[in-house]
Parts: structure tokens; C-alpha cells; sequence
């Protein structure tokens, strides 16, 4: 989608989009509009009793005297509590709304337009970054649709008298970017999109400055990586571990560490999953598929910090030569694990990865990511990511980035009593807890990979990487959940 900003008049072809506070007052762009149409803009909303709620929009077909096709009302609500958010909701809304016709244009009409806690370029930057996120598609696989199906926009116009409004958008351009690779990253068939290919689209991040390190399972079985290898082993694709690094700050400061779950298709292993629903496991690497967008993201705005992503990439298949239930591996730390189920995979991959940022990398915060547990979305449903994590001062930092970018966390129970559920009787630990609590003692396994001096939250994420149905900013399918929550972690804290 092509994306333009500018102060001229408005086109006199394509979609123009209105937005309405709930107070109905009219904007310079709105009084400019009606009056091209000979009041007919002003009479529809009047006899509609449009009220300008959010998420309300009013089409006006025609309308009097205008050359241009529709013309849209897009509800703001209430003008005091319009903050950052609410313009990239509406900036969907309004993109949606165009896409349904088939205009090749659409333009928004901002003149005037200010609300409680965002105005000028600032609110327009944010309009067009919601109307870009939400013209995504991932089509590429459909040979055949029908012409109606396809939309026709290509471009929106962001009508605007701030000067500024290009250079606002700038980095969150950057950060669309590393959505729009996240959600292609989720969405791909995992015959696709394996572990030797997503190393191989993670080193592509050069481009960007991003100095890019994969290790094969050699290496990793030289460095005792056990746990992770373990979960590969029933399959014929190779297990890899990708580290991407982006050292923007100063040569003193610790990178912090980004460390995502990338199992690229979960069977379950030998504890195999039900057929039903196993088809959504080739986005069980949303976790390494949000590492990777954010690395993007940070590298394409230039971040000033030192920030390094890992991934731990694995098949996870049922073999002859597959874990068994009952195993126990050898983690590069040291500690010896139990596995009782092959379907906790994740967080024995994660276990190592952890491990190896904090060994090679001497990392002071880490932050991992992934589609870890079926449980946490019995407790959140598919409205936040569940946060774990020992740290209140880190936990603040997270849950302020999370409203801020709208990736929204909450925070979940990690006590030591969750620590004791995972004792084995023949190991150091065994990979499950009991029936209860099932996120809590996952997150408990992770934290026995983490160093006492190292500032540590697990995110959960399971029922936040896929989309079952339409969002404001987002297509149903791959969410891009994660990325702009780090971007806007690291921008906060560590810049």
C-alpha cells in the first residue's frame, strides 16, 4: 500500500474519509468537504442521526455536488480520550471501510482534526500507520479469486497541514515493517517455512545492519544443547539457533536480550496432538516470528540500544527416532530434565536459547517470547499476553509498553510453590506440573535457566500470534502481536 502525505486540496477521484467526534463539531476538513458538496455531506449525517461513536461509519454515496464516489464518516468518539491508539484504530477503520469498494484511492481528511491527547503530525503519522497495518493480506498461495474479492485500493493520502507528519511516520513505517514480516513469518505453511528457511529469511536482516549468526546442530550438540535437540530429533529438518544483532548504543552497555520459541510445526511429538485444530501449529513459532519482526523494526528505525534476538528453531515430529515420553536430556546449563510430555517442547528449546544469550552474550535483561501453553488462554482468552515474571520494576516497563503500543500484557502468579510442581523424582526437573496452573509452571521451568543477577520476563503469547477473526489494525490470520510491544520496550528503556 502506498502511503502519501500532503497539504493540497483534495483529489477529486477516490474515497475521501471523514472523521466525526462524538461532539459532531465540524472540521476545517469536514466544512471544507460539505461545502464542495452543497451541504449534502452535513444533511446525511443530520438524517442519519449519525452520532460520531467510535467504530461507527456512515456512507454517503454521491454526495451532491462532489466528484468523488463516497464519501465516509469514520466515528472518533470522544474527543478528550483520543490519544495514539485511537488514531490507529481509526486509520483501520477508515482503510477497512475503503477496501470493501473498489476505488483505487482513498484519501483521509485531517484538516482541523485534533484530539484530547494527540494532534498535528503526530495523530496523522498514527492514522496512516493503522490504515497501512490493516490493508495487510497474504495472498500469495491463491491462484484463482474472484475479481470482486481482490481489493483495488493501492493508495491512501493522508490530507494534513502538518509539516511534520512525514517525518512521524517515518519510524513507524519501520515498525510496519516488522509487522508485516512478522505476520508473513506466522502465516507460512511450515512446508514451507522451516527451520533451515526461517534461519535463512532471518539473515536477510543484513540489510538492514543486522549481523546475523546461526548455528547448526553440531555446534549446538558441541555447546551441550541437549534440551533443544532433543525436541528436533523425530524430525529430517535440521534444528538451528539464530542470533540477530543490532549494536545501535554504546560499546559498554549490555545488549538486552530478545529470545523467541520457534518451533516451525508441532505435532506434539510422540504425546501427539488431536487432528482437529493441529493444522494452526505451523504458527507455534509466533514467538521467534515476533523476535524476528522486531529486530527489523529496531534496525530499520536505527534504534540507539544494543539489543540481540534469538531463536531457537525446531521441528517438533513423531519418529522412530523421536523423544520418547519418560526421556531426560541434558541442558547446556547443566541441569538434567525429565520429559514427561513432548508436547512441552517450547520451553525446552527455550531453556537453552535462554542459557546461550545469557553465556555469549552477557545479557542484564532478557525478555523471551512464545506460543508457550493452551492454558494461558483458558485464562486470558485472546485478549493479552500473559506476563511472568519476578521483576516489579521490569513488569511496570513491560505493562507500560504494552498499553502504549497496544499489545497489551497481563501479569500472572510465578511463586516458588510453582517451582516445586516441576520437581522430578529421578532429575533435576521434569518438563510439566500437574493439572493446574499449567503457564505458571512452564514460566517456573524457564526461570531455572536464568542467572541471579539477570532481569527476566517470560511473555505467553499463545493466544495473541493468530487472529481468528478481523481487528481494527489487523486481518484475521498472523497478528504481528510482540513486535511494536519490544519496539516500544527498547525505545522507552534502553535508548
Amino acid at each position: 500500500m502506498q502511503i502519501s502525505f500532503s497539504a493540497a486540496a483534495l483529489p477529486k477521484t477516490g474515497a475521501i474519509l471523514l472523521p466525526v467526534f462524538d461532539d459532531r463539531k465540524p472540521t476545517a476538513a469536514f466544512a471544507a468537504v460539505d461545502k464542495a458538496s452543497g451541504g449534502a455531506v452535513a444533511r446525511a449525517m443530520k438524517a442519519a442521526a449519525f452520532e460520531g461513536k467510535t467504530g461507527k461509519i456512515l456512507d454517503i454515496v454521491s454526495p451532491g455536488d462532489l466528484s468523488n464516489p463516497f464519501v465516509f464518516l469514520i466515528g472518533a468518539g470522544a474527543k478528550k480520550d483520543f490519544d495514539a491508539l485511537a488514531a490507529q484504530n481509526l486509520g483501520g477503520a477508515g482503510a477497512a471501510r475503503a477496501l470493501a469498494t473498489r476505488e483505487k484511492s482513498a484519501v483521509f481528511a485531517l484538516d482541523g482534526f485534533s484530539g484530547g491527547k494527540i494532534s498535528g503530525g503526530a495523530l496523522a503519522a498514527r492514522v496512516a500507520h493503522g490504515a497501512r497495518l490493516k490493508c495487510y493480506r497474504f495472498d500469495k498461495y491463491r491462484t484463482k479469486e474472484e475479481k470482486a474479492d481482490k481489493p483495488t485500493l493501492t493508495k491512501i493520502a493522508i490530507n494534513t497541514p502538518a509539516k511534520d507528519a512525514k517525518s512521524e511516520y517515518a519510524p513507524l513505517g519501520k515498525l510496519g515493517d516488522g509487522v508485516f514480516l512478522t505476520r508473513d513469518l506466522v502465516s507460512e505453511p511450515a512446508n514451507i517455512l522451516y527451520p533451515e528457511e526461517f534461519a535463512k529469511r532471518c539473515k536477510k536482516l543484513v540489510d538492514l545492519g543486522v549481523k546475523v549468526k546461526v548455528l547448526g546442530e553440531a555446534e549446538m550438540k558441541k555447546l551441550g544443547m541437549g534440551s533443544l535437540l532433543g525436541v528436533g530429533q523425530g524430525s529430517v529438518r535440521e534444528s538451528k539457533l539464530v542470533a540477530m544483532e543490532w549494536m545501535g548504543g554504546k560499546k559498554t552497555d549490555a545488549p538486552v536480550a530478545i529470545v523467541g520459541k520457534g518451533v516451525t510445526f508441532d505435532t506434539g511429538g510422540i504425546s501427539l496432538k488431536p487432528a482437529p485444530g493441529m493444522e494452526d501449529m505451523k504458527w507455534d513459532m509466533g514467538g521467534a516470528g515476533a523476535v524476528t519482526g522486531a529486530m527489523a523494526a529496531i534496525a530499520g528505525r536505527k534504534a540507539k540500544a544494543n539489543v540481540v534476538g534469538i531463536v531457537g528453531l525446531v521441528e517438533n515430529m513423531p519418529d522412530g527416532n523421536a523423544q520418547r515420553p519418560g526421556d531426560v536430556v541434558k541442558s547446556m546449563s547443566g541441569q538434567t530434565i525429565e520429559v514427561l510430555n513432548t508436547d512441552a517442547e517450547g520451553r525446552l528449546v527455550l531453556a537453552d536459547a535462554l542459557w546461550w544469550a545469557q553465556e555469549t552474550y552477557k545479557a542484564k535483561t532478557v525478555i523471551d517470547l512464545a506460543t508457550l501453553t493452551g492454558a494461558i488462554i483458558v485464562s486470558l482468552a485472546h485478549e493479552f499476553g500473559g506476563m511472568f515474571t519476578k521483576d516489579d520494576k521490569l513488569a511496570k516497563k513491560l505493562d507500560a509498553a504494552g498499553a502504549a503500543s497496544g499489545d497489551k500484557l497481563w501479569r500472572m502468579p510465578l511463586t516458588k510453590n510453582h517451582d516445586e510442581m516441576i520437581k522430578s523424582d529421578i532429575a533435576d526437573m521434569q518438563n510439566i506440573g500437574g493439572k493446574g496452573g499449567g503457564s505458571s509452571t512452564a514460566a517456573a521451568f524457564l526461570g531455572r535457566f536464568i542467572k541471579d543477577d539477570v532481569s527476566w520476563a517470560h511473555l505467553d503469547i499463545a493466544g495473541m500470534a493468530w487472529n481468528t477473526k478481523d481487528k481494527p489494525t489487523c486481518p484475521k490470520g498472523g497478528s504481528g502481536y510482540g513486535v511494536a510491544l519490544l519496539d516500544e520496550f527498547v525505545r522507552k528503556n534502553f535508548e
